[in-house]
C-alpha cells in the first residue's frame, strides 16, 4: 500500500538512499534539504511522486510550510523520517558555547521542529509513522562526541516519551539507533571540529582528528541496506520502539543494558529505603 513519506536531510547520504527506495517501491515522497535542487540531483530529478522542497530544520516556520506543501500535492503525511542531522566533534572544554548550542539547535530541536509541524496532519487522520534517527551515541557516551551525544541522548528521551503522548492518536513511533555507517556524517559539509584549543588536549585531539577523518568512507554499515531495512519497519504491524541497526551497535547496546544493571545493583543497598519514615 503507498505510502507518503516526508523525509528529512534527503539530499545525500542515508535520507538520500531512504527516499530512493521508497520511491522505487511505489511510495510518494516529499524529500527535503535546504537546497531543493541538490535533493533533485541526488534522486535522479523530477519524477512521478516525488516532491523536493526546501527546509531548514532549525526553522520552525519553515518546517510549517514544507508541511504545508507536503499536505497540498499529497493530502496526507504517512512517515516521518527524521534524518537531517550534523556533527560537532571535540572535547567538551574545547567545544564553544556557540558549536554545543548549534548542535543541539539541529540534532534535538531540528527534529522536534518538524516534528511539531506533522502531528496535526497525521493526528487528524489517527494515524501516522513518526521515525527520528539517533544513533550508537544516543545510547553509549564516548570521548570527542560530547555535543553529539548530548543531542542524541535528548533525541532518545523526546522520542521515548512522545510515544505515550501520541500513541492514543494511532501515531506509532520508531527511534533508531544505527552504528558506524557509510553515511556523509563525517564529510567537511557535516563535521564541524572544535573552535577551541587547549594544550593539555592538544595530542588527543590531533590524533583523533586524523582517525575521525581516517574513517569517513570506510565504515563498515551500508546505508543502502539501512534504508531498505527501515522500509521493511515502516511496513510491520507493530513496529519496534527502538530499531538498533548494526553488528557494532547491537554488540554495543547490549553491553550497555548489562552496566546499567550491574549499575542497579551496586545502588541497591544505598539506593533502597531512602522514603520519608512516615511513608505509608
Amino acid at each position: 500500500m503507498s505510502k507518503v513519506f516526508f523525509i528529512t536531510g534527503a539530499g545525500r547520504g542515508l535520507g538520500a538512499d531512504i527516499a530512493r527506495q521508497a520511491l522505487a517501491a511505489g511510495h510518494r515522497v516529499v524529500a527535503t534539504g535546504r537546497r531543493p535542487e541538490r535533493v533533485l540531483h541526488a534522486l535522479g530529478g523530477a519524477q512521478d511522486g516525488l516532491l523536493a522542497t526546501a527546509l531548514d530544520i532549525t526553522d520552525p516556520e519553515a518546517a510549517e510550510n514544507a508541511v504545508r506543501a507536503a499536505v497540498d500535492r499529497f493530502g496526507q503525511i504517512d512517515v516521518l523520517i527524521n534524518n537531517a542531522a550534523n556533527f560537532y566533534a571535540g572535547f567538551f572544554e574545547e567545544l564553544s558555547e556557540r558549536q554545543v548550542r548549534a548542535q543541539i539547535e539541529t540534532n534535538l530541536f531540528g527534529p522536534m521542529n518538524v516534528t511539531r509541524a506533522v502531528l496535526p496532519v497525521m493526528r487528524t487522520r489517527r494515524a501516522g509513522h513518526i521515525i527520528t534517527i539517533s544513533s550508537l551515541a544516543g545510547v553509549v557516551g564516548v570521548d570527542f562526541c560530547v555535543a553529539y551525544a548530548a543531542a542524541k541522548f535528548g533525541v532518545e528521551g523526546f522520542m521515548e516519551s512522545l510515544h505515550h503522548d501520541v500513541e492514543p492518536f494511532g501515531i506509532r513511533t520508531t527511534i533508531v539507533e544505527p552504528g558506524f555507517f557509510r553515511t556523509e556524517l563525517l564529510v567537511d559539509a557535516s563535521t564541524t571540529f572544535a573552535d577551541g584549543s587547549i594544550d593539555d588536549y592538544a595530542e588527543r585531539t590531533a590524533a583523533t582528528q586524523k582517525h575521525w577523518r581516517a574513517m569517513n568512507g570506510r565504515q563498515g554499515g551500508d546505508p543502502a541496506r539501512l534504508a531498505d531495512a527501515l522500509l521493511k519497519v515502516v511496513g510491520l504491524d507493530q513496529p519496534p520502539l527502538r530499531f538498533v541497526a548494526g553488528d557494532d551497535c547491537l554488540q554495543a547496546v547490549e553491553a550497555k543494558a548489562r552496566e546499567l544493571l550491574a549499575q542497579v545493583e551496586a545502588s541497591r543497598e544505598l539506593g533502597s529505603g531512602l522514603a520519608h519514615t512516615d511513608a505509608a
